[in-house]
């Protein structure tokens, strides 16, 4: 050959082997999200519409191939993007699509709903952002577009745009979060770029050896030219203006480095037949990491089925109530409920109950526009009957073992001279109340805001700060005095508003009334509220029977007049804390589910083995047709299986050659080849081709010779990386 001849072409790669390829490339771009948002529900959703994507593109390529390109492509696009479409519904809002897959008007409501909240959350979240719905929303949505022109641009060899588009988009959590370099997703991210210059670029003849190494130096520099001028400028990158009414709650009572707080504007409204509007919980948390109280965790029921039984034994009175609510300025997947909730009416579909810690919450619908009655049976224990009870009942989950020695010294010092599990109680709830100062400045000026170890620690020291600060300590020291404590996050009664629905009062409550305090559970009476923030709320104080207690439940001191952190003032509450405090807008309440992070294992797992199965089911499909007597099917079989073996399988070698080639140098049965070679040499040449009968059996028997003339590492290959996938013949 002259040197002048060109080099061989290399064959371009499968459809097959495209999707596999635009899927791992979308994979690795997924990684460094997990940096800034912690992993959860978004990373199923979005293993799921890489997933669906991809083996959409498969399967339209193969059944489209015969199709002109100019229609094919956009055929493609659409079959994508309608999986795409039924994968992210599905995964996300399932409850509000027909048959679970198609979405409807209200899916598309809904999904706008949590766009809006994503934004909130953003503006207001530190890194790593919390994997909730709306996070999952969002990222969802951004990764059908991500996916789907990974895909487009591998399959029609756009390589140089491939590689500079996957890098742009996984190199931006990185500099957007002022992240630490990822050197393994660097690694990774330069193996597809070599996956993708290797299998997936256009090969000229007339390219100089050095061609490769031009595409990827150029490559490489548009990348971290585009990564450098274009993240700065996107909407992401910058801090955001707020873009609308629907406020969130912080879950984990983790408030960063800065205190933010949020418009008030009217976020619900309540109507009561108790004498006094409740308080309204969103959750609990009493899983403590050293950082941050994490929400509470427990089994889902329907809410039709109720909460359980109640945690009071007989000879506690209760008192019953009927609360009507509407939820107005709050996008959030709980529903604001008083405790303790019984029964629920027109709450709508999608709703939970947790009875462990009786609220209630969604994967798929959303608080914005709820309105709903809820009927509410609330303990009213006298003081002695408290005070005849302990603090026990409940599993105390351990403390973390580097808790600073402070709390729990101070917590022995300060309830030394009581005598029950309630005087040591309320000793602690005077002892903050007197001895220390609000301030929503303190915090953040001097650096511990938060309810972190460190930071209660401090805050100990210092004795200033707001709601938070006072809760998170109060649990810390309590639950170093073995007692079963926890953090609950919700909304103050609100004031009246002087209309009336019936002989009711109506209540509105403002978004700026967001509260925390701490429960202690008592044996035989429940969870009983503590309220030990200075200045602020209705401390709790049960009346003995013998002075006219009775049971009606605790006392009700007159509210200060200190500041009240932007909350108005509400009327006197006959259970819990009274008056508190503006907190920071931040990502709606929802704990880590361990599901959904082992669905994106086994997603990734299917990833791993979906060459396999196509080969499988191309296999099983030929064997099938080779049975009937399709010589070709039964040749085509044998000659993919040679590539799959890496054994050599030249297409210009006749059926004969081959055959005389397979029985000496792989010890091949002549006989089991013979039907087939016949049935091949009919098949091509002969002017009518008579029945071949079954086809088979003599197949399977060389299919089996085949691979036993291989070492067990081949077979291996050949099973999991089946190379006949990855390239198209001509």
């Amino acid at each position: 050959m002259s040197e002048t001849t060109a080099r061989p072409v290399r064959r371009p790669i499968s459809p097959a082997g495209a999707g596999m390829l635009a899927m791992l490339a979308a994979f690795v771009t997924l990684w460094p999200y997990t940096g800034a948002v912690r992993p959860g529900l978004w990373t199923f959703v979005i293993v799921t519409i890489v997933i669906a994507v991809g083996v959409s593109g498969i399967l339209a390529r193969l059944s489209l191939a015969a199709v002109r390109a100019g229609i094919r492509s956009p055929l493609v696009l659409l079959v994508q993007a309608i999986a795409a479409a039924m994968a992210g519904t599905a995964t996300l809002a399932s409850e509000t699509a027909i048959a679970g897959l198609i979405p409807t008007g209200q899916t598309v409501r809904l999904i706008g709903l949590r766009l809006s909240q994503s934004v909130d959350e953003i503006m207001n979240g530190v890194a790593p952002i919390e994997a909730t719905v709306p996070m999952a929303t969002l990222l969802g949505l951004v990764f059908v577009v991500v996916a789907i022109l990974i895909d487009q641009l591998v399959a029609n060899r756009l390589v140089l745009l491939a590689v500079v588009f996957t890098s742009v988009v996984g190199v931006m959590p990185i500099l957007i979060s002022f992240g630490a370099i990822n050197i393994v997703w660097f690694v990774m991210q330069a193996i597809v770029i070599l996956l993708l210059l290797r299998f997936g670029a256009r090969h000229d003849p007339r390219a100089p050896r050095g061609a490769s190494f031009m595409v990827a130096t150029t490559a490489g520099a548009l990348t971290v030219v585009a990564a450098l001028v274009l993240a700065p400028v996107l909407p992401v990158a910058s801090a955001l203006p707020g873009t609308g009414p629907m406020l969130t709650i912080n879950a984990d009572l983790n408030l960063g480095s800065d205190l933010r707080r949020p418009e008030g504007i009217e976020a619900l409204t309540l109507v009561t037949s108790s004498a006094n509007p409740p308080y309204l919980r969103l959750a609990t948390l009493s899983r403590f990491d050293g950082d941050v109280w994490r929400p509470d965790r427990g089994d889902r029921v329907a809410l039709s089925d109720g909460f359980g039984a109640p945690d009071w034994g007989d000879g506690i009175k209760t008192v019953k109530s009927e609360v009507s609510i509407r939820v107005t300025g709050v996008s959030s997947d709980r529903l604001p409920v008083p405790y303790a909730p019984e029964s629920i009416k027109d709450a709508g579909e999608g709703w939970s109950a947790i009875p462990e810690n009786r609220t209630v919450i969604s994967r798929t619908a959303d608080a914005a526009g709820s309105d709903y009655t809820v009927t509410a049976e609330t303990a009213v224990p006298t003081l002695e009957q408290i005070r005849a009870s302990s603090a026990s009942g409940v599993p105390v989950p351990p403390l973390p073992d580097d808790l600073p020695p402070i709390i729990g010294e101070l917590a022995r010092q300060v309830t030394a001279r009581a005598d029950t599990d309630y005087d040591r109680l309320i000793a602690l709830q005077n002892w903050f109340r007197s001895e220390f100062t609000y301030s929503l400045d303190a915090p953040v000026d001097e650096g511990f805001d938060g309810t972190g170890a460190d930071a209660v620690a401090t805050f100990l020291e210092k004795r200033t700060g707001y709601c938070i600060h006072f809760a998170g300590a109060f649990a810390l020291m309590a639950q170093s005095l073995d007692m079963p404590v926890r953090i609950v996050v919700g909304y103050l009664p609100g004031t009246s508003t002087g209309e009336k629905r019936g002989e009711n009062l109506i209540y509105s409550v403002s978004s700026d009334q967001l509260h925390s305090w701490p429960e202690v559970f008592f044996e035989g009476i429940g969870w009983v509220p503590f309220e030990p923030t200075a200045t602020l709320g209705v401390p709790t104080d049960f009346i003995a029977a013998a002075a006219g207690g009775s049971g009606d439940g605790p006392e009700a001191p007159k509210p200060s007049s200190a500041p009240t952190d932007g909350a108005s003032a509400a009327p006197t509450s006959s259970r819990g804390p009274r008056d508190d405090v503006g907190s920071s807008g931040a990502a709606p309440l929802r704990a880590l589910n361990p599901t959904p992070v082992t669905l994106t294992v086994l997603g990734i797992l299917v990833v791993l083995l979906l060459p396999m199965l196509v080969r499988e089911v191309r296999r099983a499909s030929r064997v099938g047709r080779a049975r009937s007597g399709d010589a070709m099917a039964a040749w085509q079989e044998l000659s993919d299986t040679l590539v799959d073996l890496g054994l050599a399988a030249p297409e210009a070698q006749t059926a004969r050659v081959r055959a005389d080639a397979l029985a000496l140098t792989r010890g091949v049965d002549p006989v089991a080849l013979a039907p087939i070679v016949r049935a091949v040499e009919h098949a091509s040449y002969a002017e009518r081709t008579p029945d071949a009968g079954n086809l088979a059996n003599p197949l399977r028997v060389v299919l089996a010779q085949l691979g036993a003339s291989v070492d067990s590492r081949q077979r291996v290959l050949a099973r999991l990386l089946p190379a006949s996938l990855f390239a198209r013949r001509r």
